[in-house]
């Protein structure tokens, strides 16, 4: 009798767990297609449903690190990468590499 009830207990928490989990799916989708703007929209740029405004009135906000101080879109490259040779490569290693602590440079001192 106790085997059946443990059966039907964790059934129904299985049913709710999975429940939650399709519902949570679906919130996230939702989210996702969802347009924000910086203002949000006014009352007079709502569209024709007066619950749901219309999707062309929302301005896409960008990401905060392609805006500078002042707000305004960068438009420049983020990141810019200098060519540079295999020999200048190694000697900049090699002086990282010398002047760590317990590089093989370091002589020991003898008493």
């Amino acid at each position: 009798m106790l085997h059946l009830l443990y059966l039907v207990a964790f059934t129904v928490i299985a049913f709710l767990a999975i429940g939650n989990l399709l519902r949570s799916l679906l919130t996230v989708s939702r989210d996702s297609q969802r347009r924000y703007s910086q203002a949000g929209p006014s009352p007079t740029d709502w569209g024709h449903s007066p619950l749901m405004p219309s999707r062309s009135r929302y301005n896409t906000v960008p990401h905060p690190e392609l805006l500078d101080e002042t707000g305004n879109p960068i438009n420049e490259p983020l990141l810019v990468m200098r060519s540079m040779t295999l020999e200048d490569a190694r000697a900049r290693l090699d002086v990282l590499f010398n002047s760590s602590p317990g590089s093989p440079t370091e002589k020991p001192e003898e008493s």
